[in-house]
């Protein structure tokens, strides 16, 4: 069978005597002509005016900022690009009077490559791009504090802008709840101490910190709140299919245009499981979600929705970028040689408190109920020494937890990624 992997997927060996059940994505209609229907989004909006009308209210407008995903996300936004430069360039802005603004979060600077693939090679020699800097001040704007303490810093650029668009794409997310909407603001270009505090080790530990979960996601709910205080202007979202092609367009309202894409995501993503499994097979859904063992963290958030207590995950990514440039402390925790309890209530604790926290905080959680074989590019000496199990192969990996969970086992495997989410029925 065929597992997403990188940018070429890999192939699975099944032996027939295996107890396996298979989880694939339900069939989505894709979209024909996308930027043309991206297009008929903007001028048929969710519960805001059209986008031309909005600029044309805008007295002695400057400048227009687009926010967009970075190269870890997987949605062809320079389609949505496209689309938004010939709206505008149609309503008489020119191209000089619009920054394209990545929103890389905590994430490393985009490289030339990526911002092709981003944006487009054409648009990307055309327009002003910018990667957002969540440590530099200096390229931040403080705007006081949220109603729960925690300090607004924003990207000058997006808050100085007369008109402000969101753009994103819309699938579960393992802490946050759902992608899209205003995740582009908090995290992908809010300051470090922002995201660090709405990231936090407690809001991390809520029950309602899960996929699928964003009304009562306390990260949501904050990033909601920090939104309507700076102001988007529109938003414009897509849901995509397993191979990342466009199924779903919503734009307009931020909260609106993005609830219309989450309730179809709650439709589509979650399927019921009698049962948990002595052994889940996960990933992240291939390139460019898996280039790293950073980003790998969320495939093994997927396998533990699954996984029984004491059973075995075994998370497929191939990991092109290593570790994750710019992780340094989240890969010392890796090398802390500390059990996964002991790292766990240390964060809780803040006994450690590092950038970037929840992603140990998460991979240690998981560790607590299961064991963890990881199948990538890298090397097994950069595994770690805090649990991570190394297997050269998935057929390895496999029979090493048959002989752990005995030949009879029941495994679940999860070829494409968050594209589709198991559910214990309760």
């Amino acid at each position: 069978m065929k597992f997403d992997y990188g940018k070429a997927g890999l192939e699975i060996s099944l032996d027939t005597s295996w107890n396996v059940d298979i989880l694939k994505p339900k069939s989505q209609k894709i979209i024909e002509n996308p930027v043309e229907k991206i297009k008929k989004a903007i001028n048929n909006p969710i519960s805001c005016a059209p986008l031309k009308r909005i600029i044309r209210e805008k007295q002695n407008l400057n400048q227009i900022c687009i926010v967009v995903s970075d190269a870890t996300r997987p949605l062809p936004s320079y389609m949505i690009i496209e689309a938004l430069i010939e709206e505008l360039n149609s309503y008489g802005i020119e191209d000089k009077k619009i920054i394209v603004l990545i929103a890389t979060g905590l994430h490393r600077p985009s490289r030339e490559e990526e911002l092709g693939r981003i944006l487009g090679n054409k648009l990307k020699r055309r327009l002003k791009v910018i990667d957002h800097k969540a440590t530099d001040k200096d390229s931040l704007q403080y705007l006081g504090k949220a109603s729960n303490n925690i300090p607004i810093y924003i990207n000058k650029y997006y808050y100085e802008s007369d008109v402000k668009i969101l753009t994103g794409y819309v699938e579960p997310h393992f802490f946050f709840g759902f992608s899209g909407g205003p995740k582009s603001l908090v995290p992908g270009i809010a300051g470090a101490e922002t995201i660090q505090l709405n990231h936090s080790a407690e809001n991390i530990s809520s029950p309602y910190s899960q996929f699928g979960i964003y009304k009562k996601n306390p990260m949501h709910k904050n990033a909601i709140e920090i939104a309507r205080l700076i102001g988007v202007d529109f938003i414009i979202n897509i849901c995509i299919d397993e191979k990342h092609r466009i199924t779903k367009i919503a734009a307009g309202d931020l909260e609106k245009a993005h609830n219309k894409l989450v309730e179809y995501q709650l439709k589509k993503v979650f399927k019921e499981i009698t049962e948990p499994y002595d052994i889940v097979i996960c990933g992240n859904g291939g390139y460019p979600l898996d280039l790293n063992l950073y980003q790998a963290v969320k495939s093994m958030a997927i396998g533990e929705m699954a996984i029984k207590e004491g059973g075995t995950i075994i998370s497929v990514n191939e990991c092109s970028d290593g570790i994750g440039e710019g992780q340094d402390e989240f890969r010392e925790l890796l090398f802390s040689d500390m059990k996964p309890a002991d790292i766990y209530n240390k964060i809780l604790k803040k006994e450690i408190i590092v950038p970037d926290q929840w992603e140990i905080q998460i991979l240690a959680r998981i560790l607590m109920k299961a064991e963890i074989y990881v199948v990538f590019k890298l090397n097994e000496n950069e595994l770690g020494n805090i649990g991570l199990k190394y297997a050269k192969k998935v057929e390895e990996a496999i029979q090493l937890s048959l002989k752990k969970h005995g030949k009879n086992s029941n495994i679940l495997i999860l070829p494409n990624g968050p594209q589709i989410l198991p559910l214990l029925k309760i």
